[in-house]
């Protein structure tokens, strides 16, 4: 990684980055939470900063089962170009805010590069075990119990109404009339159906229930009966780019503090906004 760092720096020092950010980023691919994490190694505190309002961009694996939900559903003759432009997608609104970010609240000069470059060797399994250790402990710690509590709250959502009876049909629960307030906000992006919103929602606890909240609520109905493929793409590039589950959150509520994480929630569910509407107008012209 030292030497990615290394290979890296010249092209990340365009968009107002060192070398070293590249790791956290690289992280954020599999999971937003340890990326987060991860920018504690960068020696600058305006790096830092950026780097994680920034790792939230790239697409992290728990987006997959959207991915593959609706580009199997809506693109399956192109499926494979759809998640690849999804991927790239995140990486260039990334570039793009970065520049943004540089110009206005984050003006200067990365630090200069230094780094000593390892020899290969092979690592020990002591320290690998203990390393591995310390980094679950720190996240179970850290973000389970909040994931815990957001289980509760959404389950408790799903399960009443407003009057606290359980109820047997998903749409007369407390979570399907606060979508239902939602809703109108999604329409002009092309899926402004309460389901939808749902499971939106949910996904703020965790991006792959997304999928799961979906099917339930959709019953037996087929997904491209209730969305065209135009309002398809919408809603993956929304996906990809609005607000990280609450672990992430969570994370850079810690490094960061409160202000920086709800400013990381607005800024992110905006762009996300923008650009699905960008998709959804362009798509309606062709």
């Amino acid at each position: 990684m030292a030497r990615v760092a290394f290979v890296m720096d010249k092209v990340l020092r365009k968009i107002g980055l060192s070398g070293r950010s590249i790791v956290p980023m690289l992280i954020g691919f599999g999971c937003t939470v340890p990326g987060v994490m991860a920018s504690r190694t960068l020696p600058s505190e305006r790096d830092r900063k950026m780097t994680i309002l920034l790792t939230p961009f790239m697409s992290c694996s728990a987006k997959l089962p959207i991915y593959g939900f609706f580009t199997a559903a809506f693109f399956p003759k192109h499926s494979a170009i759809v998640m690849i432009g999804l991927y790239f997608t995140g990486i260039l609104v990334g570039i793009v805010a970065a520049l943004l970010m540089r110009g206005t609240m984050f003006k200067g000069e990365p630090v200069p590069f230094v780094m000593e470059l390892p020899n290969y060797r092979m690592p020990g399994m002591k320290n690998v075990g203990q390393l591995l250790w310390e980094k679950a402990k720190d996240f179970l710690q850290r973000a389970f119990t909040v994931i815990f509590i957001a289980t509760i709250v959404i389950w408790f959502l799903q399960t009443f109404d407003s009057r606290l009876n359980v109820v047997t049909d998903s749409q007369s629960s407390l979570l399907a009339m606060a979508a239902g307030l939602v809703a109108p906000v999604f329409a002009p992006l092309g899926f402004g159906d309460w389901r939808v919103s749902t499971a939106l929602m949910t996904g703020f606890m965790a991006k792959e229930s997304v999928v799961s909240s979906l099917t339930v609520l959709l019953g037996g109905m087929d997904i491209t009966a209730l969305l065209t493929p135009i309002a398809a793409a919408s809603l993956l590039v929304f996906s990809l780019l609005y607000t990280p589950c609450v672990a992430a959150i969570t994370s850079i509520k810690r490094e960061l503090g409160t202000k920086w994480a709800v400013g990381v929630v607005i800024l992110q569910c905006v762009i996300a906004w923008i650009c699905a509407l960008m998709v959804y107008m362009i798509g309606g012209l062709f």
